[in-house]
């Protein structure tokens, strides 16, 4: 029987009755002195008193002269005072206000005589003087409890003469990570191993949130082993969060682990990813089994334990700002979770669009990429593309309207731009998502990008884009802008081992190959090439494996598990390929006539034209460079 964890708790639910059993059993409200200097960040944990006044003195707000205000009367532009040497004091701005004195005429009303000063004006009593007391008075309430200590209120403190400060402890989380695959960083690890980079992630969420990450050695996967080890973090932690195990694999522990040493609140919460998530406790320090997926890892800790932090931290946890966005693909999802689905965001003219990331608990670099986040309500089923939604936005509202939007078919050249942009002016970003040149085709219909990278071949004439523009546009409204020529071919592996010359060879027995997306240019070539020479494509042994991008396929040629596939040349020599070139195709940027004025368009353009362009391209090697950024026709 297909195994089926303990619950399938509604995320809220969960959230809240773990909040308030570790409230219950005494969780936080640890404190500790430090210096009012070393505070910036941290939550105070009583009120704040001033012990002095701030200025402690009367002090002069201004250079001048420091005077008895009575002296001055009467001074006018045609009955000016004359002071002689000892009847007015010299001041800088700062100083204490000398005996006698009580008001502080500017240097720049102060006209120098032989012997003395001559004033056209008389001075008020306690004018341009800061008064004891004036900023703080001691006694005075500087800062309430729990709140969070600026830089400003570190220089008010300190003008209070508060030097030290009682403070919220930082809760410590011990992180377990388990597993024996899992091994330290290195650069080239062996098959089968698996980097350890959850801690890393976790430890760098942690000290956003306010608490101190404590890394443990990597446990391999032993009960006994495990249980020391947590027995051992929860000793000297206030968290704990178990890295892996969170499942029901043959060496899944972390649930039974927990239970030996404490309780376990809820075993499986109705979210995805992060649905093997365990809830776990011993008294007041939460013990959080987390999944070794790192998208899943990071979406239970965000989800569970960033709450119980913020409860530890008696802080308001800040609102999330969500915004309406069109959706550019359709997402499918099943009934029984909430899901949450990572997307890249721009803006293309008062319109928001969503284009969803890819969504395997593995996929980090979406983490990354991510722009906004999609969260599908349990017992919904998706949405449909077009759709209108909400997304939790994950970057600035004004960044994403200076985001180029690049939706459309892949190649690494997209990645220079983007950084070359970036680089000439860092108000400007660029969004690709990589969906084929007949998805940024229909994008461009739906008004939902600003450029889109096209290479689609006409079988009937052998030219490239521009009839699939004529049929797609019967209107007009879009420009062909010319790119660059790029050497397609097939990529093997080093050294060709099978000895493949061609497409011909693809249908031989042994030989497995990995595909573009049905949609994208390379497909297309492929598949036209395959017809032209008469080649029965169900006999090619992974024709229908599918990857979205040059250097996917290229990656899974490297690693072992295809022999060949369709791609480009700067792909195959990124990855120390074999490549056997087919054909020149021309590769183009389709941009439509609503996004041709807009800033980012026009910073694209003059990067394509720019002598840095050509430069990494050359580098990245198997390019035509002609003029890149001139209109080749416009319809």
């Amino acid at each position: 029987m297909a195994f089926q964890y303990l619950t399938n708790a509604d995320l809220e639910q969960a959230r809240t009755e773990y909040c308030q059993i570790l409230a219950a059993n005494g969780m936080g409200q640890k404190t500790e002195v430090i210096p009012a200097a070393e505070s910036c960040g941290r939550i105070t944990s009583q009120a704040v008193y001033a012990h002095i006044c701030a200025p402690h003195y009367h002090a002069s707000a201004m250079d001048g002269i420091a005077v008895e205000a009575k002296r001055t009367f009467g001074a006018t532009e045609t009955t000016p005072v004359h002071l002689k040497k000892d009847e007015y004091v010299v001041v800088d701005t700062g100083d204490p206000l000398p005996e006698g004195c009580d008001a502080v005429v500017m240097v720049e009303d102060v006209v120098q005589e032989a012997d003395g000063v001559c004033l056209y004006d008389a001075a008020a009593p306690w004018q341009h003087i800061r008064q004891i007391g004036e900023d703080i008075c001691a006694g005075e309430m500087i800062l309430a409890s729990y709140q969070k200590i600026t830089p400003s209120a570190i220089g008010a403190m300190i003008a209070g003469g508060v030097l030290t400060v009682e403070v919220i402890a930082k809760p410590v989380v011990g992180i377990i990570p388990t597993g024996d695959e899992i091994i330290l960083p290195t650069e080239n690890p062996a098959p089968g191993e698996i980097l350890e980079f959850n801690g890393s992630i976790f430890s760098a969420m942690l000290k956003e949130w306010g608490a101190s990450p404590r890394i443990y050695p990597i446990v391999p996967d032993r009960f006994e082993d495990i249980k020391a080890m947590v027995q051992k973090a929860v000793s000297e932690c206030d968290m704990v969060i178990l890295n892996a195990g969170s499942s029901a694999g043959r060496e899944d522990y972390s649930c039974q682990v927990i239970r030996e040493l404490g309780e376990v609140l809820y075993h499986g919460i109705a979210m995805k990813p992060g649905k093997p998530a365990i809830l776990g406790y011993q008294g007041a320090k939460p013990i959080l089994g987390v999944p070794g997926y790192p998208v899943s890892g990071i979406i239970v800790i965000e989800q569970i334990l960033k709450p119980v932090i913020d409860q530890w931290n008696c802080s308001t946890p800040e609102q999330p700002v969500y915004e309406e966005a069109v959706l550019s693909r359709t997402v499918v999802s099943g009934l029984k979770y909430r899901e949450f689905v990572r997307v890249r965001l721009g803006y293309v003219g008062e319109q928001l669009v969503a284009s969803p990331l890819g969504r395997g608990s593995g996929v980090i670099s979406s983490f990354m990429k991510a722009d906004g986040m999609l969260e599908i309500p349990q017992g919904t089923e998706g949405y449909e593309a077009g759709s209108k939604i909400q997304v939790r936005l994950l970057r600035p509202a004004e960044e994403l309207r200076q985001t180029l939007v690049a939706i459309g078919s892949h190649d690494p050249l997209l990645d220079e731009v983007a950084d070359m942009i970036h680089r000439e002016n860092h108000g400007v970003f660029m969004s690709s998502s990589h969906v084929g040149s007949m998805g940024g085709i229909m994008a461009a219909r739906r008004r939902e990008n600003h450029v889109a990278g096209i290479h689609l071949l006409n079988e009937a004439d052998g030219t490239y884009n521009t009839a699939f523009l004529k049929k797609y546009f019967p209107g007009g409204g879009v420009r062909l802008v010319e790119c660059v020529g790029r050497t397609q071919g097939l990529m093997v592996a080093a050294g060709n081992p099978l000895g493949i010359h061609g497409i011909d060879d693809l249908t031989d027995r042994g030989i497995r190959y990995v595909n573009r997306q049905k949609g994208s240019g390379t497909r297309i070539l492929i598949d036209y090439l395959c017809r032209k020479n008469g080649i029965d494509t169900g006999k090619i042994y992974g024709y229908d494996r599918e990857e979205f991008t040059h250097t996917s396929v290229a990656a899974q040629i490297m690693s072992g598990s295809a022999d060949a596939g369709m791609g480009i040349y700067s792909a195959a020599r990124l990855y120390g390929l074999d490549f056997l070139p087919v054909c020149m195709e021309q590769y183009d940027l389709l941009i439509p006539d609503y996004a041709w004025e807009t800033p980012m368009v026009q910073q694209l353009l003059a990067t394509l034209a720019s002598e840095e362009f050509r430069n990494r391209l050359t580098a990245l090697g198997g390019y035509e460079i002609g003029q890149p950024g001139r209109v080749r026709e416009r319809f």
